[in-house]
């Protein structure tokens, strides 16, 4: 039992050890605002590229299942965006909506 408590005891040490390191950083970055704006420009450029790649792969996938499966039907909807624009143009033109 020995040797598992000097263990126990080398694991707590190691562990507080790595706490206080990280602290340290923590600090560190906090007290040079360039470093921190660095960090988090990349860091939000990264999670807005993977967002991207994410949707546009959604997206492919989602439109592929459709045309494979025959319910994609792109007239269907081009007539409804026109309709969109007609409305808007008339609303623009001081017409009003009309349905």
């Amino acid at each position: 039992m020995a040797t598992a408590d000097k263990v126990q005891h080398q694991v707590e040490r190691i562990a507080d050890h790595l706490e206080r390191v990280q602290l340290a950083e923590y600090v560190q970055l906090l007290n040079s605002p360039r470093k921190l704006i660095v960090s988090n420009l990349i860091a939000g450029t990264a999670r807005g590229v993977g967002i991207a790649i994410g949707v546009t792969i959604f997206s492919a996938t989602i439109v592929y299942v459709l045309r494979q499966i025959g319910a994609l039907d792109l007239p269907i909807i081009g007539h409804y965006i026109a309709d969109l624009v007609e409305s808007v143009q008339a609303h623009m033109s001081g017409g009003g909506f009309y349905y």
